[in-house]
């Protein structure tokens, strides 16, 4: 495990970028209705700090260290050599390295929120779980193609049918309020924080604010959706073929219920929750991240699975899951703003040595 997380770190590790931070400094009372909880609740210390970037940065490494030390714990607790094997897998497939090189993006936020509701439910606290998923709707409205179905799924294994309907309409529902009832920001807005934010101490980025002047149709004419979906079929064509194996070559990952039409609903929505990220073809031109997206949907699929069954993978379903895993490997994952991987040899491992040693590695990004 310690191998692995410091395999990711070397690979993809980099400080928050100025993109991160600029996005962060959204809030709703700066007459932003999107993605605004982050920014709302730093909002406090960045006017004390004038929108210093390390209040944005420090959020960054805390939301990712959180998500990481969930991760390391089930990892510690579980007596599942299944679920580790997955997790170590996770860790060392592009996915680890792309966790670090995007520390604090919405992505950590969601899966973050995703975990903490899943923890209340677990315990019964159902309004609270479900507050905390309409909470996410209002970090990203991604939240209804990403970390919802998983929710979804969970809430049908503890709650009753309609119950867990009802669970879901609160999230849905403000998923739709703001992407259909309520512009991005109101008039002004981003041209007002772009003014402040242009005098804090990292480069801020007009790129990223301009997201909330345009519109879903605007946004499309911008990239070609035909282009996103065919770059994320091998990721949707391996995870779906792995999920569809891996339930028929063994039981470890079939959920027990009273009433037969009920299992075919469960495997629908665990089978929704891996593909959903795929839609976000739709949404926007990060090709990559929804690739990231998918396969560690896969992931937290199979690992809630095998934790809600208490069973192991079986000798055949293992083959075919280091054989996906040897698949995804060769689908690697570009980085922003010319990033890349750091090559596995002494040249790159040494460089990066130093950054860290004189510190570089934590200079604001310039790009």
């Amino acid at each position: 495990m310690v191998v692995a997380i410091g395999l990711a770190v070397y690979t993809g590790f980099r400080a928050p970028s100025a993109w991160t931070a600029t996005l962060h400094s959204v809030s709703v009372t700066d007459g932003f209705r999107r993605r605004v909880l982050v920014g709302t609740l730093l909002r406090p210390l960045a006017l004390a700090t004038d929108y210093d970037y390390w209040v944005f940065a420090g959020w960054s490494f805390l939301v990712s260290a959180a998500v990481l030390g969930v991760v390391v714990g089930v990892y510690l607790r579980t007596g599942s050599a299944s679920v580790r094997l997955l997790i170590v897998g996770w860790l060392l497939l592009p996915t680890g390295g792309y966790f670090f090189h995007e520390v604090g993006y919405y992505d950590h936020v969601l899966y973050l929120l995703l975990f903490a509701a899943l923890w209340l439910l677990h315990r019964n606290r159902v309004v609270l779980a479900v507050a905390v998923m309409t909470l996410s709707v209002l970090a990203h409205e991604i939240t209804v193609l990403t970390v919802l179905p998983i929710f979804a799924m969970v809430a049908l294994w503890r709650l009753a049918f309609w119950r867990a309907l009802a669970a879901l309409a609160p999230p849905a529902l403000v998923t739709g309020a703001v992407l259909l009832a309520v512009a991005p920001a109101a008039p002004g807005a981003t041209g007002r924080l772009a003014a402040t934010v242009a005098q804090a101490d990292f480069p801020y980025r007009p790129d990223a604010l301009a997201l909330f002047n345009r519109t879903q149709s605007q946004s499309w004419q911008l990239y070609s959706v035909s282009k996103v979906l065919l770059y994320l079929a091998p990721f949707l064509t391996i995870a779906v073929v792995a999920f569809l194996v891996l339930r028929l070559v063994g039981d470890a990952l079939t959920v027990n219920v009273s009433r037969p039409p009920l299992a075919l609903v469960h495997g629908v929505i665990a089978a929704a929750a891996i593909t959903m990220p795929a839609t976000l073809a739709f949404a926007g031109w990060d090709k990559d991240r929804w690739g990231f997206l998918l396969v560690t949907n896969l992931v937290v699929v199979l690992v809630l699975h095998l934790r809600h069954t208490g069973r192991e993978l079986t000798p055949p379903q293992v083959a075919v899951l280091v054989a996906a895993m040897l698949l995804i490997t060769h689908l690697p994952l570009s980085y922003f703003d010319g990033y890349a991987p750091r090559p596995l040899h002494w040249t790159a491992i040494r460089q990066f040595l130093s950054e860290v040693v004189h510190g570089h590695v934590f200079v604001i990004p310039t790009r």
